[in-house]
């Protein structure tokens, strides 16, 4: 059995760009704690053979899902969940005045940085 605290300082930058605290990881998959300072807009991403679950713990933002057919922009803020799934470009970025922090759920595991490609996006990357 594991048990882990939010650790004070970020562990890494993922590959979008937002800061990451690493939090639990097991065999079927990895949580993360992710936090995008004020004003920030991450470089846009595809996955390849991960999906991610989002939990937004505080901020606003917004984050654009294209799957190739359908495409859409979902405001994010404390409460709201989310899903990436594999293969779906995603872009995200912090509109409001105090960081945006949400729990990223993995699965399978984090294979690495190669799991993502760079994609274009609607919004110009501020990083």
């Amino acid at each position: 059995m594991k048990q882990t605290k939010v650790p004070d300082h970020p562990d890494a930058k993922s590959p979008a760009g937002a800061e990451i605290r690493f939090i639990m990881d097991g065999p079927t998959g990895n949580m993360i704690h992710s936090t995008v300072p004020p004003g920030q807009i991450n470089r846009a991403t595809r996955h390849e053979t991960v999906y991610e679950f989002w939990h937004v713990l505080e901020g606003k933002g917004q984050i654009w899902r294209s799957d190739g057919v359908n495409e859409s922009v979902v405001d994010l803020e404390s409460g709201v969940s989310i899903d990436i799934q594999a293969g779906t470009a995603f872009q995200y970025r912090n509109t409001g005045g105090a960081p945006l922090m949400f729990i990223c759920i993995s699965m399978p595991p984090w294979p690495g940085d190669t799991e993502a490609t760079f994609v274009e996006g609607p919004w110009q990357p501020t990083i």
